[in-house]
């Protein structure tokens, strides 16, 4: 689905796309494992890749953020006979395009793929990284609640240095 902030934003008109309900609970098979992710694979493999040339090809990828994650990781262990359960400890997001350098891959988990034991970071530091590639510093991104000054990073968020081109 493609769609557009909301009117009124003249010059700040920023176009996004997202991928949904793909047909299997998304990618959250507590079972099916298998199978649901095979299907998933097969659903977005192709599409992901077209994005990908497509901006690349009309000199769009370096100017487009591509983020894609989910809510969680899946546990190493099986759930049941053929599923696993929300891994919050270790899992993986990747970025293409919009100023990150391509080929990176930062950060690892055990052998088990359980807990995250290199470049740790926090959905902060994440949030943080997205929000400057567009241009946002957010450390002054904040908006009123309670009497309060909030930002979406806390006061934790650091800017992944080590991904940007």
């Amino acid at each position: 689905m493609l769609d557009r902030p909301p009117p009124g934003r003249a010059g700040r008109a920023v176009r996004r796309a997202v991928v949904s309900n793909l047909g299997h609970d998304r990618w959250d098979q507590h079972s099916n494992l298998v199978g649901g992710h095979t299907d998933n694979a097969k659903a977005v493999d192709q599409p992901i890749a077209g994005l990908l040339a497509d901006l690349k090809s009309r000199g769009l990828l370096d100017e487009t953020l591509v983020v894609w994650a989910g809510e969680f990781g899946r546990t190493p262990m099986a759930q049941g006979r053929n599923g696993r359960d929300h891994n919050p400890f270790g899992f993986t997001v990747w970025l293409a395009g919009g100023g990150i350098r391509g080929g990176t891959i930062y950060g690892a988990t055990d052998e088990y793929g359980y807990y995250a034991v290199e470049n740790k970071l926090q959905m902060h530091d994440l949030h943080a990284t997205i929000l400057h590639l567009l241009g946002i510093d957010h450390k002054r991104l904040t908006y009123r609640f309670s009497g309060r000054d909030i930002r979406l990073t806390d006061v934790y968020g650091e800017v992944i240095e080590d991904i940007l081109a």
